[in-house]
């Protein structure tokens, strides 16, 4: 089929390009010529082609039939076989194997067999990839972008190409091809039918696995992160203990003047990180998660499980929600517990309330003051007072235009939704990296 030269340039070239070891190549090209000449009418379902290791030399096998006349293909007369038996006897019905011209696979045989050829090479690239990275999910790995379609980047870190679809990346991110990136190795799929390596930037892991690197207390087992939630590209919060006495669990992952947790700021592209001290009494836990804000009381749900109900000076109310609803979103799912926080109104005046309900509905709702009056004059001064409305009574008690009335509606309950939702993915402030 190919000179010896010839096979061994392609040979080694499978080696350097793809990593793919000697044997497996060869191996394949003898498996894939083999099924490809046994198209051939003029061959058995026996043949088989051997690649003499040290020449590389290729040799054809089959195994014909012996026979007192001709008759056809799988089939040789005793005359001949008795020839290529070595002049031994052989009787009618005995197999005799030989070994026939390469060249008599014929040209179709051989372009049907690179093909397999090389599918066989990128099955055993695709073994050779998992076995290496199996036992690495949830490390991190460098490389350069090799590629990028739509929102997927297509990583190279070694020989390898990995992706990290458009849905693990952070979204305020942009590469370019030949941009050095680090990202996590979130799985391992060997039946993909791109790349079996998937990488990740937006996955809580990732986080957790730069304080592994960064913070030599978390990678010797002194601190311990305890949980992640994560926004990706807009705010963390990382929650850590540790059982020794002598370390602070939350300078540590700091650092001397913020150094270690700047790193994987910048490495972030900027998100910041809230660093929360893990405390077994949930009410300790729920107030460390929400700093800054300064919490009036923290109260468990003696009916409800999993349910705190929190209640903040006017000051801090927003602070602790957090903007689009941001700080006790993250908080919720870094603690596992449903959060319900109320602005405390009890030293304030009517008129004080309404003022700051006015502000509060023009912020929230990016509407004008004079919009926002107007439904605290119809007696909506929270986003909870609202929602209880049905849409076509709020409409009408407002006055507003329909337009206008459906979109302040509409937010309002997705805003009501966000701030109640409970549970959460990723799965963590005593420190706020800027």
């Amino acid at each position: 089929m190919a000179m010896n030269g010839s096979l061994l340039a392609i040979v080694q070239h499978i080696e350097a390009e793809r990593g793919v070891s000697r044997e497996i190549v060869l191996t394949a090209i003898e498996q894939a010529i083999s099924q490809a000449a046994r198209k051939n009418h003029n061959v058995t379902n026996d043949l088989k082609v051997v690649i003499d290791r040290k020449d590389l030399s290729i040799h054809v096998y089959d195994t014909l039939v012996a026979s007192d006349e001709e008759q056809g293909p799988g089939f040789i007369t005793l005359a001949r076989a008795k020839r290529y038996n070595h002049g031994n006897p052989v009787a009618e019905g005995d197999t005799v194997q030989i070994e026939m011209p390469a060249s008599r696979l014929g040209r179709i045989a051989a372009q049907t067999s690179r093909q397999m050829i090389m599918q066989k090479i990128r099955d055993a690239e695709r073994s050779n990839t998992f076995s290496e990275y199996k036992d690495r999910v949830g490390d991190i790995v460098s490389g350069t972008v090799s590629a990028v379609s739509h929102r997927d980047i297509y990583v190279t870190v070694g020989k390898t190409e990995m992706l990290l679809p458009g849905k693990e990346r952070i979204p305020t991110e942009s590469y370019q091809t030949g941009d050095p990136i680090r990202a996590l190795v979130l799985r391992v799929d060997p039946e993909a039918k791109g790349p079996s390596v998937i990488l990740s930037r937006a996955s809580g892991k990732f986080v957790e696995a730069l304080f592994r690197l960064e913070v030599s207390e978390i990678s010797d087992g002194i601190v311990e992160i305890m949980g992640v939630s994560r926004d990706p590209g807009y705010r963390a919060k990382l929650a850590v203990r540790t059982a020794n006495e002598n370390v602070d669990p939350v300078g540590a992952c700091v650092g001397q003047k913020g150094s270690r947790v700047r790193a994987i700021v910048n490495e972030l592209n900027g998100e910041k990180i809230d660093i929360v001290r893990w405390n077994e009494d949930i009410r300790e836990y729920v107030k460390g998660a929400l700093a800054p804000a300064k919490l009036e009381s923290i109260e468990v749900d003696p009916i409800q499980p999993n349910t705190v109900h929190i209640v903040a000076a006017p000051d801090d109310y927003q602070k602790a929600i957090g903007k689009r609803g941001q700080n006790v979103r993250l908080t919720t799912k870094l603690t596992g517990w449903h959060i319900e926080i109320k602005k405390s109104m009890a030293t304030a005046s009517f008129e004080d309330q309404k003022a700051e309900a006015i502000k509060e509905l023009a912020e929230t709702f990016s509407i004008p003051t004079a919009v926002a009056t107007q439904i605290a004059d119809a007696g909506f001064l929270t986003i909870d007072g609202i929602v209880e409305e049905d849409e076509a009574s709020f409409m009408a008690a407002t006055g507003l235009d329909e337009v206008t009335a459906k979109g302040v509606y509409a937010a309002a309950q997705a805003v009501a939704e966000l701030t109640r939702a409970a549970g959460g993915d990723d799965s963590g402030s005593e420190s706020e990296a800027e």
